[in-house]
Parts: structure tokens; sequence; C-alpha cells
């Protein structure tokens, strides 16, 4: 099977992706009001300190953002009750989402 690039993405990828990418924004966002309130560095910080961060979090908002979505369709599949879904969905995302910014600002920010 080969694909051509002008084939569209499959429906349940790009209700996927959607919510990977908010969530993604949203520790986008979160950690650039961190890294950008550093205004003298510790100068024992590596030169490009602010890239482990800058990557790690939209990540883990990225599979926050998923693991919420795939909750939510969890409920509709199954007998799962919308509250539970939801607050447990919500409870992964800010989990997650911790500790990202645990692991990118580790040994800078982090101590």
């Amino acid at each position: 099977m080969q694909l051509s690039s002008k084939q569209p993405l499959h429906p349940h990828l790009r209700t996927f992706l959607w919510p990977a990418l908010v969530g993604g924004a949203i520790g986008l966002l979160l950690i650039l009001s961190f890294v950008l309130s550093v205004d003298n560095p510790d100068p024992d910080w590596p030169r490009w300190w602010r890239v482990r961060p800058l990557i790690i979090v939209p990540l883990a908002g990225a599979a926050g953002g998923a693991a919420f979505h795939y909750l939510l369709y969890l409920r509709r599949v199954s007998r799962l009750p919308a509250v539970l879904a939801i607050v447990l969905g919500i409870l992964v995302f800010v989990v997650g989402l911790w500790l990202g910014i645990v692991l990118g600002l580790d040994g800078t920010l982090w101590d």
C-alpha cells in the first residue's frame, strides 16, 4: 500500500491530534511563563538550559491531552460515567504536565 500525500488523515487520527495539539499548546504557554521570567540565570546552568523544558513540557502536555481525549472516548464506548471520565482526564492531564515540568526544569529552576 502506497501512501499519497493527497490522502486525508484517518478521521480518528484527526480527532486524536486536536486534543494533543491543545495540550501541547497549554504546556508550551505554561513553560514559557517560567522560562521567560528568568532574567539572570545561574552561571552553573548549561548554556542552552531553556531548550530541554521547551521540548519536554509541550510533549507532556500533548500526551496529557491525548490521554484526556482517550478517556472521553472510553466514556462513549463503555458505560463509564461522564463526570468520572472528565475528572480522571483532568487529573491525568495535570499530573502529566506537572511531571513534565519537573523533568524539564530539573537541575535549573527545579532544585
